[in-house]
């Protein structure tokens, strides 16, 4: 039962985190701002970092957890030098 219950959950959260990235993608394509299109960016890598940890789960292999860590760690720094940019003009003082 539970194995079937995990399998299920595990599907309908793909499903779900598919849907997010498509309206983030919109986002980012669609976005009347520079601000917006960075904030759909950021929503982006959460998202993809989300699906590969239940890619993951469901296969249980190791490295879709390493690809994930990386992915939060760039994401985070290019979302920072990405604010800073716009906020400032340039990244590097």
């Amino acid at each position: 039962m539970s194995q079937t219950l995990l399998h299920w959950s595990l599907l309908a959260a793909q499903l779900m985190l598919g849907l997010a990235f498509l309206c983030a993608s919109w986002r980012v394509a669609r976005g009347p701002r520079a601000q917006d299109r960075v904030v759909g960016l950021d929503t982006l890598y959460v998202n993809g970092m989300l699906l590969l940890l239940t890619f993951g789960i469901r296969s249980g292999t190791d490295i879709y957890f390493e690809i994930a860590l990386v992915i939060a760690l760039l994401g985070f720094v290019s979302t920072a030098a990405l604010a800073k940019f716009l906020m400032r003009g340039e990244v590097i003082e």
